[in-house]
């Protein structure tokens, strides 16, 4: 009688796993729960406020595409192992930069654009340089560098205009070839074109009658797009994008394998803060001004959203796409709040809430993953 194994018969060392059990960790899981969950919610007890008329819409959807955009950035540092709590002050300084080098010195509003950005890359750089050669914690650095760079949004405008908000700068920007690629709009002749069919309200009254309420796509919700296809690609269409996740859940191993583990890391941060000065040029452009207050506690905020969206505290593992649905939950909360009569300083409350949730259920997922108990 024959002892070799039938074509039937299973090897024993393969392990199956059901579809609930693959389903279960997908990284993007808790945040489709929870943008249906937050969808279903405002639908049924905001619906007749105008949430989701023209103008509601693009109010939560560009205050989304704010989230989303330090969210990107903030995902894939999370994913290679590193945090960056100096993202909210990067912005303030940010902004501050491009107002003193535009409306003070009076340079070009482009080069102060550019030069904005290269001096905060720069110092995204040093983030990581000074992680990777010190050993410290991601944490403990830039959590001083939140101090620094706060320090020096309030301390230049003070030293060289006497105060904290510097305005002016649409005025200087009028004409300039980069400004509105960051406070612009775009698709208007469309939305007019709504407007005039009665698709979409339009103003009846005033020096505005007949245009329409929404005239245009801000360019804020376009950086948000690109940077979320951008980041989506990288991470999972590409060889770098193995090194991120290789560099976040073991990084000796990763070493051992000829993944280059701090370059990898130090891009990260330039990468999170570059995020960053897009999210401070678009919001000083939309405002006309820069403060020094801007940016305050965006860093937890963009953490917060990356968590809800999937990734794994300790690294290694998260979703772009997953961060954005975790975005796009703050902003229909924040704004969906209001429309709904809720007191708005419940939205830290449910951000609490949501981030307890979110935690937990990422650690069953951790379990799930490394097979512990």
């Amino acid at each position: 009688m024959s002892n070799a194994p039938t074509e039937n018969a299973v090897d024993e060392r393969i392990k199956t796993r059901s579809r609930f059990r693959e389903a279960m960790i997908r990284p993007e899981l808790g945040g489709m729960v929870g943008t249906v969950a937050v969808f279903t919610f405002f639908l049924l007890f905001a619906f007749d406020s105008g949430m989701f008329n023209s103008q509601g819409i693009m109010n939560w959807s560009t205050v989304s595409a704010q989230f989303m955009i330090i969210a990107v950035g903030a995902c894939l540092l999370m994913i290679a192992g590193e945090f960056d709590l100096s993202v909210g002050s990067m912005i303030g300084f940010a902004g501050m930069m491009v107002a003193i080098f535009s409306v003070t010195l009076g340079w070009p509003v482009w080069l102060a654009i550019l030069l904005t950005f290269v001096m905060c890359i720069a110092i995204g750089a040093l983030n990581g340089y000074i992680v990777i050669r010190t050993g410290l914690p991601s944490f403990i650095v830039t959590l001083a560098f939140l101090f620094i760079l706060r320090g020096f949004a309030i301390f230049l405008p003070q030293v060289i205009e006497r105060k904290t908000i510097i305005g002016g700068i649409k005025d200087v920007a009028e004409g300039d070839w980069l400004a509105p690629f960051f406070g612009g709009k775009i698709l208007t002749g469309l939305f007019q074109w709504m407007g005039d069919a009665g698709v979409i309200a339009v103003f009846e009254r005033g020096t505005r009658k007949g245009q329409p309420v929404v005239d245009g796509i801000p360019m804020l919700i376009i950086w948000a797009i690109v940077l979320i296809i951008f980041g989506h690609v990288l991470l999972t269409k590409t060889k770098f994008g193995n090194w991120i996740f290789a560099a976040g859940g073991d990084a000796e191993a990763a070493r051992n394998s000829g993944v280059p583990v701090n370059k990898v890391k130090i891009l990260m941060f330039m990468f999170t803060a570059f995020c960053a000065t897009v999210f401070a040029v678009c919001q000083v452009m939309e405002f006309g001004s820069a403060g020094a207050d801007r940016g305050l506690l965006k860093e937890f905020e963009a953490i917060i959203a990356v968590v809800i969206g999937g990734a794994l505290l300790t690294g290694g593992y998260g979703s772009v796409l997953g961060a954005a649905l975790g975005a796009l939950i703050f902003g229909v909360v924040q704004q969906g709040l209001f429309f709904a009569g809720v007191e708005s300083s419940l939205f830290r409350v449910f951000l609490g809430v949501i981030l307890l949730g979110a935690v937990i259920l990422n650690t069953y997922i951790r379990r799930i993953i490394t097979g512990e108990r």
